[in-house]
């Protein structure tokens, strides 16, 4: 089946936020503007600029990382957060793999780096590298840029994660490329796939539920609330070749979905079953009887 196929029709991205999302009170915002943010820049500010002075005498990146680690718990108690994990002995058992989660707040980032307990890259958009200390700390720290709109650029970017990964450097990456406006998955992008086989490393699944809810797309107010990281059993690609890509991307992004939608409170929206394949035919009967429990 075409990667390309959404689980839901696209939203139009018309730079509101989510419908689904009731409005804030007075004092909610208030808290959000005076408290939050401001301590959001400033901690953002200074372990970017710490990272950087670290990165100047610490040419293996675990300076900077140790520092983008404590940044990331920092920030997620700013938002009134408490992550659970479930499923992360997988985390212990595969460190160098590519690991790909869904997508849909800036509060991905930090509540990832807070939890994957290695070292590992991130492949991102080429744009973070234009932001002040942000862009700074992706530079030193050997992350990888992105542009999706160059596809020359792009192949450049996974050839440096291939070489990453073989070097035995684990990488993460958002297969869908950007946030979702309305907190359900959008298409993903075969990139992932591609260098997991290339490298011949598996490909770990997380799914990310409820930080749509705690800092949606085109707001500027965090709406505290406890967030869950599922880990998925990773997928072996041994023996694959680069042509399965496609196949392996739809895999993963069945196999995310099922995890998402079993502890969102989102719906999960109806797919056709009978025109998938056998193995995600499987993972859609799952996530028809998680709803059941």
């Amino acid at each position: 089946m075409s990667q390309n196929l959404p689980l839901v029709p696209a939203p139009i991205d018309d730079g509101r936020p989510s419908p689904d999302l009731p409005p804030l009170g007075l004092m909610a915002k208030l808290r959000s503007n005076l408290l939050q943010a401001p301590m959001f820049a400033l901690f953002t500010g200074g372990f970017g600029s710490v990272a950087l002075v670290a990165s100047l005498f610490d040419r293996t990146g675990y300076s900077e990382h140790w520092l983008a680690q404590r940044w990331a718990r920092c920030l997620t108690f700013i938002a009134g957060t408490s992550v659970t994990v479930i499923g992360g002995e997988v985390l212990e058992q595969h460190p160098v793999a590519v690991y790909a989660a869904n997508h849909l707040s800036y509060m991905d980032t930090p509540v990832l780096f807070g939890k994957l307990p290695f070292q590992f890259r991130i492949l991102a958009k080429h744009d973070l590298w234009k932001l002040p200390f942000v862009g700074w700390y992706l530079n030193r720290s050997g992350q990888i840029p992105v542009n999706l709109d160059d596809q020359r650029a792009s192949v450049t970017s996974l050839k440096a994660g291939v070489k990453a990964l073989k070097a035995g450097m684990p990488l993460f990456v958002f297969p869908e490329g950007g946030r979702a406006v309305d907190g359900h998955l959008q298409p993903f992008k075969s990139g992932p796939a591609f260098m997991a086989i290339k490298a011949q490393v598996p490909l770990v699944p997380i799914a990310l539920v409820g930080t749509h809810e705690l800092f949606p797309m085109h707001t500027h107010h965090f709406r505290p609330r406890p967030v869950t990281m599922v880990v998925g059993q990773p997928i072996r690609t041994e023996g694959m070749i680069t042509r399965e890509a496609d196949a392996l991307t739809e895999r993963l992004r069945m196999v995310i979905a099922a995890m998402y939608y079993e502890h969102s409170t989102l719906p999960a929206p109806s797919v056709q079953a009978s025109s998938l394949d056998p193995e995600a035919q499987s993972v859609v009967a799952v996530q028809e009887y998680s709803q059941k429990l």
